[in-house]
């Protein structure tokens, strides 16, 4: 693996979270994190980074454009915050109270839950 500056905030293959049997894992025995607009659930992976998975449902969002607006902002907001986090698989799900949220309250939503992901997860 070929490591530079350019590199080091990047969302390669290797922090996501792809697989049926990952996603499974994670849900088996999460630790729950939470507020208004997300809930993620995570658990320690034997990886040496943090890894992400997204569950975003369309009973929750309904149009796709707006999931996928929420989607590139959580991998956004991964990528920039993940260096910061300890070695855990997260699956982010959203809440319905995100369609009535501005982008600006999604981004300090997202701070909040990596916030107390590095408080809860320091001891899985």
């Amino acid at each position: 693996m070929v490591s530079s500056n350019s590199d080091s905030l990047s969302f390669s293959r290797e922090l996501r979270l792809l697989k049926a049997s990952d996603f499974s894992f994670v849900f088996d025995k999460p630790v729950r994190i939470g507020n208004r607009a997300f809930t993620v659930l995570s658990r320690a992976n034997l990886s040496s980074s943090p890894r992400l998975g997204l569950a975003i449902a369309k009973k929750q969002v309904k149009l796709a454009v707006d999931r996928n607006l929420i989607k590139r902002k959580i991998r956004e907001s991964f990528r920039t915050n993940q260096h910061n986090l300890p070695n855990c698989d997260f699956v982010v799900m959203v809440k319905r109270a995100i369609n009535d949220m501005s982008r600006a309250e999604i981004d300090s939503a997202l701070q909040h839950v990596w916030r107390k992901a590095r408080k809860l997860c320091e001891n899985c």
